[in-house]
């Protein structure tokens, strides 16, 4: 009897006893908040820009041809210098030219020669024929000879020009200053058999050309910009150009040509803009972008664009509500800058997002986060358009390569 009250009375201890060890189990299971990395919104006033890729090109893109058939003697320029009017850059055989130069000058003066015989017919028929001494026929089948070798020296001399305009075309001269491109022929090499060959290219690249295509709508914004079509001479709008590098170029530049009509096959329109380079670094063929301040948002928010999610063509953001709790917003992004982007609704100014452990949060979830602060890039354009691809929703997306990271 007293062994089982023993019993019983040790039963209400050991479940006691239990729930508390179950609490403590508990008690260490549960995980601490995720670390987190999260950052202020930014905020300040954004140029927004009209942005093209393009080439450039020189001003002047002028073809050096052969326009006589012979043989090249000697390239007398330097491949990628700088060429003045007048200098010689090739220079072809000479000698079958000078040869049909003299044939022509003694033709011309065999029928100078000529001429002056039969003006001396006409010379001594005119009284003869006053006298009835000869007939008129004579008179006047001596002053038709007269005429015929008269227009015979006119077609000599016709001929003696042309040969001497040939053998002039053996030197091969710039025709304007610029710079000379590589020598398509050496010496040895037969031109202009039965077409003008091509010997070099010179282009004049102070002020240097970039030509580009940019889309329809950015032509609408441009032209409103400059209050008009984008022919308009009294246009002050300025345009910048961004190197291969990523430096821009420290002249602006001005609108010198639109193509008059928008290719419908891609809703572009072509155009030219020229830009000032005295130092001649710029050179043709060289890869660029061009862009033009179009409009600017005043006290944009911009967030990186790792912090921005993308599913199924909605955007949003991961924010910090009171007490660090993760939230969910949906948002608009709008132009890109650098590695941040311009978020037109759902952010404010004051926000946090999250910029890194997006991948470890959910909403509703609590979370340690570590403030940090977003590095503006304040260099880069802003560009029409949410142009680039955010991050995906089930991992952080990195920063565009290239850009600046969140600290």
């Amino acid at each position: 009897m007293g062994k089982r009250w023993a019993w019983s009375a040790s039963i209400p201890t050991f479940v006691l006893a239990f729930a508390a060890c179950d609490r403590e189990k508990e008690a260490v299971a549960a995980p601490p908040p995720p670390e987190v990395k999260a950052a202020v919104v930014l905020q300040r006033d954004v140029p927004v820009y009209v942005e093209a890729i393009g080439e450039t090109r020189g001003n002047t893109e002028i073809e050096i041809r052969a326009r006589v058939e012979g043989f090249i003697e000697s390239v007398d320029y330097k491949e990628g210098s700088l060429v003045e009017p007048g200098q010689v850059l090739y220079t072809i055989d000479s000698r079958p030219f000078q040869a049909r130069l003299a044939a022509t000058k003694a033709s011309q003066a065999e029928a100078e020669a000529q001429l002056a015989r039969t003006h001396q017919d006409v010379a001594r028929y005119e009284p003869l024929v006053a006298k009835n001494a000869i007939s008129r026929e004579e008179y006047e089948t001596a002053v038709a000879l007269e005429k015929a070798a008269a227009a015979t020296v006119e077609a000599a001399k016709a001929v003696v020009e042309q040969a001497e305009i040939d053998l002039s075309y053996t030197k091969v001269v710039a025709p304007e200053a610029g710079l000379a491109g590589r020598t398509e022929v050496y010496a040895g090499t037969l031109v202009g058999r039965g077409q003008s060959t091509l010997l070099t290219r010179i282009s004049r690249i102070d002020p240097i050309h970039v030509r580009f295509s940019f889309p329809e709508k950015d032509y609408l914004a441009l032209a409103r910009k400059r209050g008009g079509g984008v022919g308009k001479e009294n246009s002050s709008v300025p345009f910048e150009l961004v190197l291969a590098d990523g430096q821009v170029h420290p002249a602006p530049g001005a609108l010198v040509f639109v193509d008059r009509n928008v290719d419908a096959l891609t809703g572009t329109i072509m155009a030219e803009a020229a830009f000032a380079n005295p130092a001649d670094i710029l050179r043709p063929g060289q890869y660029a972008r061009v862009r033009v301040e179009i409009d600017k948002r005043v006290g944009a928010v911009l967030v990186p664009q790792r912090a921005v999610q993308e599913m199924q063509g909605v955007f949003s953001v991961m924010a910090l509500a009171e007490g660090d709790t993760v939230e969910q917003r949906l948002v608009t992004p709008a132009e890109r800058i650098g590695s941040l982007w311009v978020i037109a609704t759902g952010l404010k100014a004051g926000d946090r997002v999250l910029v890194e452990g997006l991948q470890k949060v959910r909403p509703g979830v609590k979370v340690n986060a570590q403030t940090v602060l977003i590095e503006e890039e304040g260099k880069e354009p802003a560009q029409p358009g949410a142009g680039a691809a955010p991050a995906k929703a089930s991992a952080d997306a990195p920063a565009q390569a290239g850009a600046k990271k969140a600290e």
